[in-house]
């Protein structure tokens, strides 16, 4: 029988829940719309404006705060992501897949933005602050493990299935399959495994006109607080060199060499994201939640923000140098994902952080809102940037642009007690 009171048999499963959708929506449909002959400048704008869910998430977010509980939406965003990805599965062998795979990869992301309403709201009921802090670094691995299992064990997965069916179409239709199957596995655990806190209860407001009647205060709340435009500009400019460097790394691995690619196939690049890409991502996402368990966030914040920034010009050796040795890659990319693992963990306390006093759960959605913000203005014009310099200059412009990551970080004010773990 499972001990609903240990966290680590739920925020971990829970956090690969959160991550596995949103990259298999944004990150996966990259690599499979360049599978399928569509142009970087197209699958960059495409894919980037499936980030608008989670953009204007504030919009539904209250509705989440105050009806039902949180674990109930959690758990029902779990279930019907399953379904989600199995019409994606149905309509990629289609003959019109552009416009069907799109429409029900849109509908998965307002369903799994959803889902993170829930989750962020849940996990800061379910922990005491101090807790929060040490699993910060946890939650984000899982979170990250996600990611690179997207990225790496399902495109391996996708490659592996292209060369045994000779179809990319049938391929790709079994591997979106794979991930509806996975999302339903978490769900039945989900319903066993998570905790129901005394705290998560529903609002006295029962309905959602009633919910949206207090959505004037919880953005009022929001913008009223103490040091909020520096915030602003710490959430939507800290990832600019990622926002770009997300949506054009994969596709700089898979392109041809004519184009200024490194030519790999989808197997070796799931073998450098699925395999140590997770291993530098665990290193640095539990590395920085036990640095700022014992020294907190405000100590840690300049050593995380060279780490997420400085190993962006990585890119520009490779596509530089174009090495074919794959141990070479292999290491760029390692200390590439090191880096953004433990300078990660610096954002999401941050998050955390501001979100603390009234309406917790729907303050963290609107900051995570111009997170996404943050990354979907910058990608939709990353492919066509790209298109127009190359991709040499395209990284040496990313590695130019941390200066915004390191000017934001100067603007913002932390407590420097916040994220100690009490003795």
């Amino acid at each position: 029988m499972l001990k609903k009171s240990n966290a680590w048999l739920w925020i971990p499963t829970l956090y690969f829940a959160s991550g596995l959708p949103y990259h298999a929506i944004t990150s996966i449909s990259d690599i499979m719309y360049k599978d399928m002959g569509i142009g970087n400048d197209k699958i960059t704008m495409y894919t980037s404006l499936l980030l608008i869910p989670w953009t204007i998430k504030p919009l539904w977010s209250p509705i989440v705060e105050m009806v039902s509980t949180r674990r109930k939406w959690t758990l029902t965003s779990q279930l019907l992501l399953a379904i989600c990805f199995a019409a994606i599965a149905l309509a990629v062998p289609s003959n019109h897949f552009l416009i069907l795979t799109l429409a029900a990869l849109f509908v998965g992301a307002f369903v799994s933005s959803t889902h993170d309403i829930a989750l962020d709201g849940f996990y800061m009921l379910g922990l005491p602050q101090e807790k929060q802090s040490f699993f910060s670094g946890i939650r984000n691995t899982f979170y990250r493990i996600a990611t690179v299992f997207s990225s790496g064990f399902l495109v391996m997965l996708a490659n592996k299935l292209g060369h045994h069916f000779g179809n990319d179409a049938i391929a790709w239709s079994a591997t979106f399959a794979v991930t509806g199957i996975i999302m339903l596995v978490l769900w039945l655990y989900h319903t066993k495994a998570m905790p129901s806190p005394v705290s998560d209860t529903a609002r006295t407001t029962k309905s959602i006109k009633s919910a949206f009647h207090n959505y004037g205060d919880i953005i009022k709340s929001y913008f009223q607080k103490p040091g909020i435009w520096q915030a602003l500009l710490f959430l939507l400019l800290f990832r600019f060199p990622e926002a770009q460097l997300a949506k054009l790394g994969k596709l700089f691995l898979m392109d041809e060499a004519a184009k200024g690619g490194l030519a790999l196939d989808k197997g070796e690049i799931g073998f450098i994201y699925g395999v140590l890409g997770v291993i530098g991502l665990i290193i640095g996402g539990i590395a920085g939640g036990i640095c700022i368990s014992r020294k907190g966030l405000k100590y840690w914040l300049w050593p995380m923000v060279i780490a997420i920034s400085l190993p962006d010009a990585v890119y520009i050796y490779m596509s530089s140098a174009l090495p074919e040795n794959m141990t070479v890659i292999s290491s760029c990319i390692f200390i590439e994902q090191l880096g953004y693992g433990f300078g990660f963990t610096a954002y999401t306390l941050y998050m955390i952080y501001f979100a603390q006093g009234k309406y917790p759960t729907a303050h963290f959605a609107i900051s995570t809102a111009f997170m996404s913000l943050g990354m979907m203005l910058p990608g939709m014009f990353a492919g066509q940037l790209q298109e127009w310099i190359g991709y040499e200059n395209f990284f040496i412009w990313v590695t130019a642009c941390t200066a915004i990551t390191f000017a934001v970080s100067a603007l913002i004010k932390i407590d420097p007690g916040f994220g100690k773990k009490q003795k």
